[in-house]
């Protein structure tokens, strides 16, 4: 069945790949986007697409989420964030802004006409201590930055909405996820930083020891668990955490992403208290209530983004 979504943060790299699998499903999107940290580039695709609308628009603006709203909307992906940690210590301001204000704006707007809500957060406000296991949504929370702080106090406004307005509302925790549209530059995730420059023959930079563990999820599957997470019935009012349930190191991965002739180098860590030691996720709870699980290998994913990267002008900029 076709339905109208509204989608935050449209035009960012996650964004974009939700976009992507909801017009493959056949739904209607109106997008909203500042294009503060989202691009033209991501979305170029979707232009001429008559089931694509997208507003320039800011989530902290009241006026501008009523008009994304102004559509009949059957769910809404809420997506439009700051995400930069170590920003957010240094302005923990904008994070505020953006990530509370702009969530209780979403909020306000799903609750006039009771419309379903994905809420899209991120598994930084867990407690980052080692786990074998992996991390549940049984596990605690610890946010360790203003970034962290903004996002668990929006899931919070969230959860209010749904026990006091039995508001539809999902929570969704994907972990580090990486893949073509990704920026390649310091603000861009490792996946991409190191296959960018692996391209470029430029040396793979490791700040610290490199023994520091991902859960890296591919773009594809990320969407996929997103709008799975957000449409289904079973997951409304819970939190549902998305990886592949295995990590691993970044000195694995840059000699993963190595060809030969490029260098991988050791140096001091610019931002070490921003830095986590493991990140990985238990998906238990996507399998079992939503029947999704992560499809696309860490060799497949690099060897989809290298490609991606090599015909894009990504590179070259």
């Amino acid at each position: 069945m076709s339905e109208t979504v509204a989608v935050t943060g449209a035009a960012g790299f996650i964004g974009r790949w939700v976009v992507a699998e909801l017009l493959d499903r056949r739904h209607t999107v109106y997008g909203l986007d500042n294009f503060s940290n989202g691009s033209e580039r991501n979305i170029k695709e979707f232009r001429d697409n008559d089931r694509f609308h997208i507003y320039e628009g800011d989530v902290r603006s009241r006026e501008d989420v009523s008009r994304l709203f102004g559509h009949d909307v059957d769910a809404c992906i809420h997506l439009a964030a700051e995400i930069d940690v170590q920003e957010s210590l240094e302005d923990p301001e904008a994070h505020f802004e953006a990530n509370v204000v702009g969530t209780q704006n979403v909020l306000e707007a799903c609750r006039e006409d009771n419309t379903r809500l994905g809420l899209v957060g991120t598994c930084m406000v867990y407690d980052m201590v080692d786990s074998e296991t992996g991390i549940s949504e049984e596990h605690s929370t610890k946010p360790a930055s203003p970034y962290a702080g903004s996002k668990l106090a929006a899931e919070d406004m969230a959860e209010g909405y749904y026990h006091g307005y039995d508001l539809p509302i999902t929570i969704l925790r994907p972990f580090n996820t990486y893949g073509p549209y990704q920026k390649t530059g310091m603000a861009g995730g490792v996946v991409s930083i190191f296959t960018s420059r692996d391209i470029r023959g430029e040396p793979l930079k490791i700040f610290g020891d490199g023994a520091q563990t991902r859960d890296l999820l591919y773009a594809t599957d990320c969407a996929q668990f997103i709008v799975e997470g957000t449409f289904s019935d079973e997951t409304v009012g819970e939190v549902i955490n998305a990886g592949t349930g295995a990590d691993v190191s970044i000195n694995e991965l840059a000699e993963l992403i190595a060809t030969d002739g490029t260098d991988i180098t050791h140096v001091e860590h610019h931002h070490p208290q921003s830095e986590v030691r493991k990140l990985l996720c238990d998906p238990t709870k996507a399998n079992d209530v939503l029947d999704w699980e992560a499809e696309v290998t860490l060799e497949e994913g690099i060897s989809r983004l290298r490609t991606w990267l090599h015909e894009s002008e990504e590179v070259a900029k």
